[in-house]
């Protein structure tokens, strides 16, 4: 039987993976058909594993791969081939599958517990398993949209079902919460809400020496991408400490008090033009380096 698909830290995403060996398969599932469907589909999990080439990998996925749902077999969707692709990094498959299907290759999959479909458990496997590159090529595909409404609540949409560790979450909050910088910044170049500052310097404040570079930079992001400065009571509690770890520019920007610092403008500016052209900045050139 096919399962939740568990990530590195053992959390459930509400997405379908077959992480079941043949053996428990034959114990769990009622029916043969059900079984051959499960023994297909670990299959193809297992060759997009292995890497093998995007073209037979298609030809098993359109002809020989198959999922069991409400009683029957049906064809397994790209969407689901794209989260097997997500997991693994593999590049190329993911790559002909949004050339292929486009933004529908990212329509969530149904929930395995409730039966349900919501969320964007693409975006969120994407940031957990820090997918760079498939994620700029997913956010590339949704360029493609027609409707520019249903992009913007693609970027911003929470986490689907509530029995999944990301339920609630954008994948903003998820790759603040995660220390991802780089998923980030894609997300917000291509229009995703800047939410999470709060998450982001209690993040901060939490990381050790290891992660504090990445934990900086996401907050960094976030910043560039604010309309404004929001109301953020932790600032005035604990003053001093704040205004060491943001440097006094920002510090009182975004407590209100005075307008944004000439860097942060300038590189607001930089940032809606592209990610590379952020990035490419020398260390001297970013936020933190006015601290």
């Amino acid at each position: 039987m096919r399962t939740e698909v568990g990530l590195g830290d053992g959390v459930s995403q509400g997405v379908l993976m077959p992480w079941l060996l043949s053996s428990q398969v034959d114990l769990l599932s009622s029916s043969p058909s059900q079984r051959q469907c499960e023994r297909t589909s670990f299959s193809f999990y297992c060759a997009v594993r292995q890497r093998l080439p995007a073209w037979l990998l298609e030809d098993m996925r359109c002809m020989e791969v198959f999922s069991w749902e409400d009683g029957a077999p049906r064809a397994f969707l790209p969407s689901e081939a794209l989260l097997y692709a997500l997991v693994h990094d593999h590049q190329d498959y993911a790559r002909f599958l949004l050339k292929e299907h486009s933004a529908s290759a990212m329509r969530p999959p149904r929930c395995s517990f409730c039966r349900s479909s919501g969320g964007a458990p693409h975006l969120a496997i994407a940031v957990r398993y820090d997918r760079v590159s498939i994620l700029g090529m997913m956010l590339a595909a949704l360029k493609d949209a027609q409707v520019q409404t249903e992009k913007q609540d693609f970027l911003d949409c929470r986490g689907g079902c509530s029995h999944v560790a990301d339920a609630g979450k954008t994948a903003v909050q998820l790759a603040v919460e995660l220390s991802r910088p780089d998923c980030l910044l894609l997300l917000l170049v291509h229009g995703a809400l800047p939410t999470g500052v709060d998450a982001a310097l209690q993040r901060l404040v939490a990381s050790g020496s290891a992660e504090r570079r990445r934990a900086q930079r996401c907050l960094d992001f976030l910043l560039l991408f604010l309309p404004g400065p929001p109301a953020l009571c932790c600032l005035q509690d604990e003053s001093h400490r704040w205004q060491h770890l943001l440097g006094n520019e920002v510090f009182r920007w975004l407590c209100g008090l005075a307008p944004p610092p000439l860097l942060l403008q300038a590189l607001r500016c930089l940032a809606r033009s592209g990610p590379d052209q952020i990035t490419a900045l020398p260390d001297f050139l970013q936020l933190h380096s006015r601290q």
